[in-house]
């Protein structure tokens, strides 16, 4: 598709809980897609449920989005607040023919629906008010009947949805009921809503889950009803969990926030998510930039078949991005770790460049972000905990704790501090005592660290420097 700014898509969440895993992705395509042909990004609250709405959930889907970095282009957009926009459109439906008044009580419609079970029927509304005269549905709005809108199907007929990923699929009129498009209370359902809004915005591209398929119909009947040209659809195929049903709770974490707070790199999660039920077409390529991630995107190579969520596939893009960040672009997101740890990094020479390096010697080993504030605490400043199983194991022996208190005088003697003259002192010091390195070595990584595992033992010792290695190795007989 050639580049225009006529291509028009919206991501439309309803606040009724925190951005999700599925709703991420779904922004996410539509954000890959405006940007790849030039197009813009429309967002839109879909906020009319007004007993599960709340401000705190809206405030959590745009810091989810932000985090995820999907700029928008227009809105956000409150449907709250077009509210005489959708009645407007229901009043025009009305008065074409393609809606009627229903006058059916909540408790008739229950029972009918009940019936209709027992009889081994469709439980969908059988159109009992479309029967009713213009003047009769009049003289009981007159005298105050409550009273809903509904969408008069046709009774007769398919709705065939053109959609960009799955092709043609077929509905049969007759399986759908005369939907509702206005309640009692005159608020707007969902299906009156979206259609007015994506015609209002011009939207040309409607790029949602594929459990929006059954919905589409529906909205499809307005469309023509309004005389207006239909976007072009494309519902993405389903996240699932690893047992193969749908991603809940159950699986994990599925607000996009938990991801952050695991300490999951922004850009790792964007690729990894972009890849569930999407492939690139000619690469073979997993790690794909956000450069890469738009020049590929398209609707045409969007998969049929639901994704599986593999959170270890995610662990694996988040270690593969942490690696590759430069240190610089890491350290504000190990600061939001430490300011949650309550761990203040202490300066070596009164600027950034003591953790900056430490940051480049850390993150090969890094899984996620919280490493920073958690097993590699040590690194950053005096206020960690040794872990008691790595002293088990190799601080047991008294003696190696001695050792280590002298080898530390042998440090502060030198006047060369390098990762060569390190380990040369050391080595030197294991022939003196006659003792394997290989004791000294481990036991001195966790008298630095307070881990059993860490990078070249002596390009720790240069990283923390002359004064904090003589420091620690000197407190060894006190582990």
């Amino acid at each position: 598709m050639a580049a225009t700014d006529s291509v028009r898509v919206r991501f439309a969440p309803s606040p009724t809980g925190y951005l999700h895993v599925g709703g991420a992705r779904t922004a996410l395509f539509n954000w890959l897609f405006a940007r790849h042909v030039g197009g813009k990004m429309v967002l839109r609250i879909e906020d009319t449920d007004f007993e599960r709405s709340t401000e705190e959930m809206v405030e959590g889907i745009i810091q989810g989005m932000k985090w995820l970095g999907l700029d928008w282009d227009e809105g956000p957009f409150f449907q709250s607040k077009r509210l005489p926009l959708y009645r407007a459109t229901a009043e025009k439906l009305l008065q074409s023919g393609h809606a009627y008044y229903c006058f059916c009580t909540k408790e008739e419609l229950e029972g009918r629906r009940a019936r209709a079970q027992t009889e081994g029927r469709p439980p969908k509304y059988e159109g009992i008010c479309r029967k009713l005269s213009k003047e009769e549905m009049e003289r009981r709005r007159a005298a105050g009947d409550p009273c809903a809108l509904r969408f008069a199907v046709p009774e007769t007929g398919v709705t065939v949805i053109p959609d960009a990923v799955f092709g043609n699929v077929e509905f049969a009129n007759t399986e759908l009921e005369d939907f509702v498009l206005l309640r009692s209370d005159g608020i707007p359902t969902y299906h009156l809503s979206v259609v007015t809004d994506d015609i209002d915005m011009r939207i040309t591209h409607i790029i949602r889950g594929a459990d929006h398929l059954s919905n589409t119909p529906k909205q499809m009947l307005q469309y023509q009803a309004l005389g207006a040209s239909l976007p072009i659809f494309a519902h993405v195929p389903l996240i699932l969990g690893p047992d193969k049903t749908r991603l809940s709770k159950r699986h994990g974490a599925t607000s996009v926030m938990s991801y952050r707070d695991e300490g999951i790199v922004p850009e790792a999660f964007r690729n990894f998510l972009a890849l569930l039920g999407w492939t690139p077409e000619n690469s073979e390529k997993e790690i794909l930039g956000d450069k890469e991630l738009i020049a590929a995107f398209s609707l045409e190579n969007i998969s049929h078949s639901n994704a599986v969520f593999d959170h270890a596939k995610l662990d694996w893009f988040n270690t593969e991005y942490i690696r590759a960040y430069p240190s610089e672009r890491l350290l504000p997101l190990v600061r939001h770790e430490w300011e949650l740890a309550g761990v203040k990094p202490e300066l070596q020479g009164g600027d950034e460049s003591y953790l900056l390096k430490m940051i480049d010697l850390l993150k090969p080993r890094a899984r996620n972000l919280k490493d920073f504030a958690n097993a590699f605490r040590g690194y950053f400043t005096d206020n960690y905990q040794t872990d008691p199983a790595a002293v088990e194991k190799f601080l047991k022996d008294a003696a190696v704790r001695t050792m280590l208190a002298e080898l530390a005088q042998g440090y502060a003697a030198t006047t060369e501090f390098t990762e060569q003259s390190t380990e040369q002192v050391l080595r030197d010091f294991t022939t003196e005592k006659n003792v394997k390195a290989g004791a000294l070595i481990n036991g001195s990584r966790v008298a630095l660290t307070g881990q059993a595992v860490a990078p070249s033992l002596f390009a720790v010792m240069v990283a923390l420097g002359k004064e904090k290695t003589v420091s620690r190795l000197m407190n060894a007989p006190n582990l």
